[in-house]
Formats: C-alpha cells, sequence, structure tokens
C-alpha cells in the first residue's frame, strides 16, 4: 500500500501556486489537496516570491492569477523564466487582447473566472502533459491572429527572384539581341559559362527561353529599356 502511494507521489504533477489574490491562493490549495497526481511544491504572490524559489521548485506547472508581458521591463515581468515549467492561467477576462498577450508570452492554458474546479484540475493535468487549453471563442481568435500573422509576412516578403549583378548584366545582352559568342566576348566568359548563367537565370525567374527570362527581368524590375 505504502508503495503505491509512493509510485502515485512520483508521478504527481508539481505545481507552483503563483497567485495574487489570497482567496483564489486558499481556494486552490484546497483544491489541491486532495487529488493523489497533483502536488504543491510552493505557493506565493507574483509581486512578493523571489523568481529564484519558483525555479528551484522545479514545478511543472506555473499556475498564475497575473498576465505575463513579454515587452515588459525584467522588473515588471512578474512571472520568472522556467524552461521545463508549463504556465497556466486562472481568473481570466474573457478579452482578445488579453488573451494574446499571454500567449505571446508563453502561456499553455487560460481559464476564465466562471471555470470550476473540475475544469482547473483538467487545465493542469492537460498542460502538464504537453496540452495547450483556452476557451473555445477565445481559441478561435488565436487562429485568426496567426493567419493575420502568416499573411503580413507573406506580404513583406520580397516577391522578386534575386539576380546577382552578373545575371543582371548578362541578361541585359540578351535583352540587346547579342547571341551567347558575343556574350561571352563581351564580358570575358567562356560560352559554357554563358549558357550555364541562362539556365541558372531562366530557372530562377521560371521562364521556358531566353525571351521569357527578358521578359520577366524586365517586369521584375531588373530591366529599364525596353
Amino acid at each position: 500500500m505504502d508503495r503505491v502511494k509512493g509510485d502515485a507521489a512520483a508521478r504527481a504533477v508539481r505545481i507552483f501556486l503563483l497567485v495574487g489574490n489570497r482567496l483564489l491562493r486558499d481556494t486552490l490549495l484546497r483544491l489541491f489537496r486532495k487529488p493523489t497526481d497533483v502536488s504543491i511544491v510552493g505557493q506565493g504572490s507574483p509581486s512578493v516570491t523571489p523568481s529564484a524559489d519558483v525555479q528551484e521548485s522545479n514545478c511543472d506547472v506555473i499556475l498564475t492569477d497575473s498576465i505575463p508581458a513579454s515587452s515588459a521591463p525584467s522588473d515588471e515581468f512578474p512571472i520568472p523564466e522556467t524552461p521545463n515549467a508549463e504556465l497556466l492561467l486562472v481568473g481570466m477576462e474573457d478579452d482578445e487582447e488579453q488573451f494574446l498577450s499571454a500567449v505571446r508570452a508563453g502561456s499553455s492554458g487560460y481559464l476564465l473566472k466562471d471555470a470550476s474546479a473540475a475544469d482547473v484540475l483538467s487545465a493542469v493535468r492537460s498542460v502538464s502533459r504537453g496540452e495547450a487549453v483556452c476557451p473555445p471563442r477565445l481559441c478561435l481568435s488565436l487562429f485568426k491572429w496567426v493567419a493575420e500573422e502568416a499573411r503580413e509576412t507573406s506580404r513583406n516578403v520580397d516577391p522578386r527572384p534575386s539576380l546577382t549583378l552578373r545575371q543582371q548584366q548578362l541578361v541585359s545582352l540578351v535583352a540587346r539581341g547579342l547571341t551567347n559568342k558575343e556574350i561571352a566576348s563581351e564580358l570575358n566568359l567562356s560560352e559554357f559559362t554563358v549558357k550555364n548563367h541562362l539556365h541558372r537565370i531562366m530557372k530562377q525567374v521560371d521562364a521556358e527561353s531566353r525571351h521569357e527570362a527578358v521578359e520577366s527581368a524586365r517586369a521584375h524590375g531588373y530591366l529599364t529599356q525596353p
């Protein structure tokens, strides 16, 4: 019997309560007292608990009612950086900006003020397994935010094919109607090197002929003369 209890304790999820609201902290302490698969390894308030206390607790989950601000100076950041622990927020508002701020700061779970005791226990177990927890409506806002970030990134990407100065010089000579032999003479290159350059240029601008390569280079602003 003692061995069974010891094995259960060894598997228990280690929780550090970093909760500023004393009433909420006391409620959570009572909540986690009975389950055998969770264990409180420390408690305190974000404003007064030293970061070292949280880090040295070797906790699996930091459960807090404070929103971490990833862009704030270190003396304003209430949640210590603990790489091996998941961050679970409780008692939160149903607010998209607040939720996204928590996600950007590395939170794995976000529970609203109306979450039940069962919700909190379930969330602790979920984030300890590497899963994310959030209300369905806010989860949708997260998907929308990620999609918008992806669109913004794609808008900022230069769509032009990247041509070196030598390639630009070579394609401008093709545009003037010079043959490979004439281009080789103009640039003091071998015809074989010119052919290789042209092959790479056509591949980069997705062209199937010299004429298409010239038109593509012109369309992307590499050639100014018609």
